[in-house]
């Protein structure tokens, strides 16, 4: 039978993290938290930033994106979730999946691109750090985040028109909490061939090239600062580092495991409990991760606070 006389299916059955009305209760109550947390700090990290000029630097600028996007790739995920367990419905209309899942791949390539910029950025600032005002100059600084968005709404389109042209006429039931790619191309009647052979070069593109250059960039900063003759000059250098180390292991640890590792080594828990981690837990542990270490954003926040509560009173 051809594809254009198979009846498509109109709406998927999100089968979430369980089914157990018990657990969905605890669940529910789980990710709200995680949520609020996500939203409440990534744009604290945004709202000092911004108002502090002192912090208006290349850094902070990326970290400011980063935050962005963390708490947008949240917001695309997560709420639909809570609404679903909460209204006691798992169905989503074709349209708003393929909406879901364009956002959900445009922020997450956005987020792995901007953590390798942020890579960059340090590598300058530790192996350059006289030429450090020269290269990152304002009009790299905003390629270096412009073009992210221009690139991830490249790829992110370019899934949804491949995704268009499948037909989804057996089960319409998707054992996740939200429309990913990988498990809508399992239900499809159609040849995917195209797709998955377009997944494995965006993986390349989007995953292992920027954990590699993450990689080269941390190998020369190591060098760098091994020269370095005291040891607390070695000790600040790493602790500049340490917080985005944390980050890239966070994301690109779980990410890998999706989209790089065999099919035959994946299972629908494994890639939910994947999910979980870079769609909700990532984006609520990086303003900590982010903030804890750092003296100069810890102090922006304290003003930020302050200024809210003398304001308020």
């Amino acid at each position: 039978m051809e594809p254009r006389n198979q009846t498509s299916t109109s709406e998927f059955i999100l089968l979430g993290l369980s089914e157990n009305p018990e657990q969905e209760t605890l669940l529910f109550a789980l990710f709200l938290c995680m949520y609020v947390v996500t939203v409440v700090g990534n744009l604290l990290i945004i709202l000092a930033i911004s108002s502090d000029p002192y912090l208006h630097t290349p850094m902070y600028f990326f970290l400011a994106n980063l935050s962005l996007v963390d708490f947008c790739l949240a917001t695309d995920t997560v709420p639909k979730m809570l609404v679903n367990i909460q209204i006691r419905s798992k169905s989503i209309s074709y349209a708003c999946c393929l909406t879901q899942m364009y956002f959900f791949h445009f922020f997450g390539i956005m987020d792995s691109v901007l953590i390798a910029v942020m890579a960059y950025d340090r590598f300058v600032a530790i192996c350059h750090p006289l030429h450090y005002t020269t290269i990152m100059s304002p009009r790299l600084c905003g390629l270096l985040a412009g073009g992210p968005w221009v690139f991830s709404c490249f790829i992110s389109l370019t899934h949804i028109l491949l995704m268009a042209r499948l037909v989804f006429c057996g089960s319409n039931e998707l054992p996740h909490y939200f429309c990913d790619l990988t498990p809508l191309l399992r239900l499809s009647c159609t040849d995917t061939s195209v797709n998955k052979i377009f997944v494995l070069i965006v993986a390349g593109m989007v995953i292992a090239t920027p954990f590699i250059c993450i990689l080269a960039s941390y190998a020369r900063i190591i060098v760098a600062i091994m020269k370095v003759p005291s040891a607390g000059g070695r000790k600040k250098a790493f602790s500049t580092c340490s917080s985005h180390l944390s980050v890239v292991a966070l994301f690109y640890g779980t990410t890998i495991g999706v989209y790089l590792c065999p099919s035959s080594v994946r299972t629908a828990v494994k890639e939910k409990a994947s999910a979980v981690m870079y769609t909700a837990v990532t984006p609520m542990l990086n303003p900590f991760i982010y903030s804890l270490r750092n003296r100069d954003l810890k102090g922006a926040l304290r003003k930020l606070v302050n200024r809210k509560i003398t304001s308020s009173s």
